[in-house]
């Protein structure tokens, strides 16, 4: 497994400049100018723990560098959570991030007719409508993070300001505490 210091040397942060083609989500990118890095890889045949921790193990990159993009309902409004791999969703915090009263996670047929993507490649960008989206704030201790390009052996390397930026997104500390409680709390 990569160091967080090793993967961010090896990033060569690459501007892709070509026509807008491709999914959503780097149609987005392109559109924009943001500066990501494409990486295409294949799954595990068997995932044990998700999408996102296969992705950490197939690219041999630390998961707290690898976000998951989590479709939630915060009082019955479709509410988008980015977050590393390695964390469970705190759906409290989340809530209060989102000024509800109570968050749950969507069902993943409802995700994926509200995004157009299919799950385990469900990209925060590039989403048929913009949804409130909140990233936890741990993605700011990072020069770049990988989010999903749109398709589920897809994924982008960007910084996470620019993510916010092209999703309006609000940074909060949503990743639950894993050492209490986890009653309210989700993969």
């Amino acid at each position: 497994m990569r160091s967080v210091r090793e993967t961010k040397e090896r990033w060569r942060h690459v501007a892709k400049k070509s026509s807008p083609v491709g999914t959503p989500a780097l149609r987005v990118l392109n559109s924009a100018g943001v500066e990501y890095e494409l990486f295409e890889y294949e799954h595990s045949a068997t995932m044990e723990h998700g999408y996102a921790l296969d992705t950490s193990a197939v690219l041999g990159i630390e998961p707290a560098l690898i976000f998951k993009t989590l479709l939630t309902e915060c009082d019955a409004r479709p509410v988008v959570a980015v977050m590393p791999a390695s964390s469970q969703l705190s759906l409290k915090a989340l809530a209060k991030a989102a000024g509800a009263k109570n968050a749950a996670m969507m069902n993943p047929a409802q995700a994926e007719k509200i995004t157009g993507y299919v799950t385990g490649g469900i990209s925060p960008l590039g989403q048929r409508k913009l949804y409130p989206t909140f990233i936890d704030e741990s993605a700011l201790t990072h020069e770049r993070i990988l989010v999903s390009g749109g398709k589920r052996n897809l994924s982008v390397a960007l910084r996470a300001q620019d993510l916010a930026l092209l999703t309006n997104a609000q940074f909060f500390a949503i990743a639950a505490d894993t050492s209490s409680n986890t009653k309210n709390s989700a993969q």
